[in-house]
């Protein structure tokens, strides 16, 4: 497939001994990034090579899968390979995101997780131990070469249209919204007092504006609105800490393991719910030959209902969320969670007094949860769930994802992540250009015979429900038949 001609994917200058991401090793000893800048390569007799009079060890596939384990780290990068062992620790998304890595090319997953790759290249530069052997591809054998470039040369003609620079004026009317529907909840409360009616009103006012502020933090946390970092680091402060009451300690290191390895067992936490819910093929048999039953797992599809879409919110997430802050003494987050809390006492205090403040946030939360759940479910549990597998980038996300019919309503009710396949592929990208891309990508997987889901949201809503009592029923039958 041939988008158009390549573009130089960031723009930047590259500095001499740090080849850009888009760098491309030549025959000639020389290696052009991006078709610009070059860095001089010479070959010596020990087998090594040296790049800006720094020697480098030659390293093949097989040594690199070696150091696959948490306590020993190694990640390959544009050839590159780095020990991230002793770093891990110190990494913003947390140690685990870097393990689910460990011992594989990370190219990908790297570009499409950070925004400012200068200033993560800062970081890594001391971490660097070699590279690629010369005769070895750039990707693990098992991986399609040319679908791998062709997935890059697809990223790069989007960053060349620009596709990655957020519509301040989007974002800025959403969080207008989000703000005007919290000042009218109180002014209603203010004029009509706080009986039972208005009570219910402005919880349902509130619950809009919590849902929404979910999916603004999201976008937020991905770094999809700001160009620099700091300032994608202190909104969603603001948003997420502020305006929910959540901690973004807590969400980074969760969701970020969700992304690079969506569906994957037991790697990403949102498909790892045992012992509550079975899900996908894998986890069942497991536990059903196991003997294993902490609760009747035939009926999970029930308390699908009467559990998780209720509770998702007021106490699994925040009760994580709190385990995370205070263990972690993340105090910034804290601190501005406690500012949610005050804010609230101070605004519906004097109406409902501090028991019936509590009360009402949670029952927001309440209220919330099966928006949240619906919208983040949804696109996850019907689709593919294994094992560790090391696929490419693009067939990891597409096999594991899937998107929901586009209209102004979908794109409202879900913060456009009716376009899952879209958001997994390029996480920093601002959700207004999601509908852009998605022919391309659709294309793209079409070519690689890729199932390329996109279904009415009723549907995936029952998907839920049928793909987790599919899953009961493998349980049943490796529990009882084995």
């Amino acid at each position: 497939m041939k988008f158009e001609e390549k573009h130089d994917s960031y723009g930047t200058s590259i500095r001499k001994g740090q080849p850009d991401i888009g760098e491309k090793p030549q025959a000639n000893g020389k290696s052009v990034a991006n078709g610009e800048a070059e860095v001089c390569r010479k070959p010596e007799a020990n087998g090594k090579q040296s790049v800006s009079g720094k020697s480098l060890k030659m390293y093949t596939w097989k040594d690199i899968q070696r150091h696959n384990q948490e306590t020993d780290m190694w990640l390959v990068i544009d050839r590159k390979v780095y020990n991230v062992t002793s770093w891990a620790h110190k990494h913003p998304g947390g140690p685990r995101v870097l393990s689910h890595y460990a011992g594989e090319d990370a190219t990908d997953a790297f570009r499409a997780m950070h925004l400012d790759l200068d200033v993560v290249r800062l970081y890594i530069k001391p971490l660097l131990i070699g590279e690629l052997a010369p005769g070895e591809p750039s990707q693990e054998r098992n991986k399609n070469s040319q679908l791998v470039e062709d997935f890059q040369e697809l990223r790069r003609l989007l960053e060349a249209k620009n596709m990655f620079k957020a519509n301040l004026g989007f974002f800025f009317l959403h969080l207008a919204q989000i703000l005007a529907l919290e000042a009218l909840a109180w002014l209603i409360l203010w004029n009509f007092g706080s009986c039972w009616t208005v009570t219910l009103l402005i919880s349902f006012l509130l619950t809009i504006s919590q849902a929404q502020s979910s999916f603004l933090q999201h976008d937020i946390g991905h770094q999809s609105l700001f160009k620099k970092s700091k300032w994608n680091h202190l909104m969603h402060k603001f948003v997420m800490c502020h305006l929910k009451g959540l901690s973004t300690n807590w969400w980074n290191y969760r969701h970020s393991q969700h992304h690079v390895k969506p569906n994957i067992y037991p790697k990403d936490p949102d498909v790892d719910m045992g012992p509550l819910f079975l899900l996908g093929e894998l986890q069942p048999v497991k536990y059903g030959k196991k003997k294993i039953k902490y609760i009747n797992y035939e009926k999970q599809h029930l308390y699908f209902y009467m559990v998780a879409l209720p509770f998702h919110m007021p106490i699994y997430f925040n009760l994580q969320s709190m385990q995370v802050m205070y263990l972690g003494r993340y105090w910034a987050d804290i601190a501005w969670v406690s500012s949610f809390y005050i804010r609230y006492f101070i605004t519906f205090g004097p109406f409902y007094g501090v028991f019936g403040t509590v009360l009402l946030i949670y029952f927001v939360k309440l209220l919330e949860s099966p928006w949240i759940a619906y919208v983040t479910q949804m696109s996850h549990i019907p689709m593919k769930m294994s094992q560790e597998e090391n696929q490419d980038w693009l067939t990891t996300q597409v096999v594991a994802t899937c998107n929901i019919e586009q209209s102004f309503f979908n794109d409202w009710f879900t913060g456009h992540l009716n376009f899952q396949i879209e958001h997994h592929l390029f996480p920093t990208m601002p959700r207004h250009n999601y509908h852009k891309v998605a022919p391309l990508v659709r294309s793209l997987c079409a070519k690689y015979g890729l199932q390329y889901v996109n279904k009415p949201m009723l549907k995936a809503f029952g998907d839920i429900v049928r793909a987790l009592k599919k899953s009961s029923a493998l349980w049943a039958d490796a529990y009882y038949k084995t």
